[in-house]
């Protein structure tokens, strides 16, 4: 007889995203259920994954998703903002999937003894094949179904990385660019500083990036931070990539980037790029001008963001290049379903 809480492992499948989509839950040697929706995306059904097994169960519960977008809601606590923001997110736009949230929010704030873990998904782990399978199955019939003991092997779809991490197509960047280092990428991304590295609000940015990157190590082993170095934001990525013990990958736009930098921050820009794992440098030739170099600053940026899994963007509030900066990166991640992969981190107010 278990004397632990019950664990119900869910996972969401969509054939697009949007398109035809599946949820599931299952209990490891017992219930299980799935349900459809013709038009929906992968974000919408690991929500609703969530939401059903804890409709299902009102005793001490354990929810074993592979979504970190619903992991770290719960966990980060994300929702106490959108509540307070009256159901807007950090960057004061409106919450997505907020008809949902709604209805799962209620568990989260009211539930003590409900809560979340976090699995890899397609790491070899059982349960999670399972569901995977089970919401593949209702994604490509269109139907669900439930019964009170396990699945049968007919009742499970194939596997298939539809409702996991997106696996890498002709289409994606990190497929055909033989250039993108392997691993979970995380860029760090955002203000631009001469006058930041060194100063109190650096360290206290510094300490929260490396708060951030040990928190992403324990879910992603393989974790690699992307940085362009320039000073900021940048340099505060790798500074603190070094200071947790995560590796960092340089990338800049063009050869010899700090032409015309006085001697000192030349040198220590060639330090950080010696201690890093590697450069990437992606065009061949340096711009010959000030508006070349600008442009191809922008096939930089653009680079990041078709390559990253998440990405942790700085700010004051006030740069509007940095909150453009910030924009364009969360908004590139919610059109690959990443929404909850991005993180803002603000300057601290003095």
């Amino acid at each position: 007889m278990s004397t632990g809480p019950r664990r119900v492992y869910t996972d969401g499948a969509c054939r697009g995203n949007p398109g035809p989509g599946g949820w599931a839950w299952a209990e490891p040697g017992g219930a299980w259920a799935s349900g459809a929706d013709p038009a929906t995306t992968n974000q919408r059904m690991e929500i609703t994954a969530a939401l059903r097994a804890a409709e299902r169960f009102d005793d001490e519960l354990v929810v074993v998703s592979d979504s970190t977008y619903v992991v770290h809601c719960w966990r980060d606590r994300w929702w106490e903002g959108w509540l307070r923001r009256g159901w807007r997110n950090s960057s004061r736009q409106p919450v997505a999937n907020q008809d949902l949230w709604e209805q799962l929010i209620p568990h989260f704030r009211d539930r003590p003894g409900l809560r979340l873990e976090w699995v890899k998904g397609h790491s070899g782990d059982e349960m999670n094949e399972v569901v995977d399978r089970l919401a593949v199955r209702a994604a490509a019939t269109g139907r669900g179904a439930e019964s009170e003991v396990p699945p049968t092997e007919d009742q499970l779809g194939e596997p298939d990385r539809v409702g996991g991490a997106p696996a890498a197509t002709p289409a994606d960047p990190a497929a055909r660019d033989g250039r993108v280092p392997a691993g979970w990428r995380l860029a760090v991304v955002g203000l631009r500083s001469e006058a930041l590295a060194d100063s109190p609000a650096g360290a206290y940015l510094t300490e929260r990036l490396g708060a951030i990157l040990a928190a992403q190590l324990e879910l992603h082993p393989d974790l690699v931070v992307l940085t362009g170095l320039r000073p900021g934001a940048e340099e505060l990525g790798a500074r603190a990539a070094r200071d947790v013990g995560v590796p960092y990958v340089v990338v800049l736009p063009h050869p010899d980037p700090t032409a015309g930098w006085a001697e000192v921050d030349a040198a220590r820009f060639a330090s950080w790029c010696g201690a890093a794992e590697r450069t990437i440098v992606l065009e061949r030739t340096r711009p010959g001008d000030v508006t070349g170099r600008r442009a191809s600053l922008a096939r930089r940026d653009g680079w990041l963001r078709a390559v990253c899994d998440s990405v942790v963007a700085v700010g004051d509030g006030l740069d509007a290049e940095a909150e453009l900066v910030r924009d364009r990166f969360e908004r590139a991640l919610a059109e690959r379903g990443r929404e909850g992969e991005v993180w803002h981190l603000d300057l601290p107010e003095v």
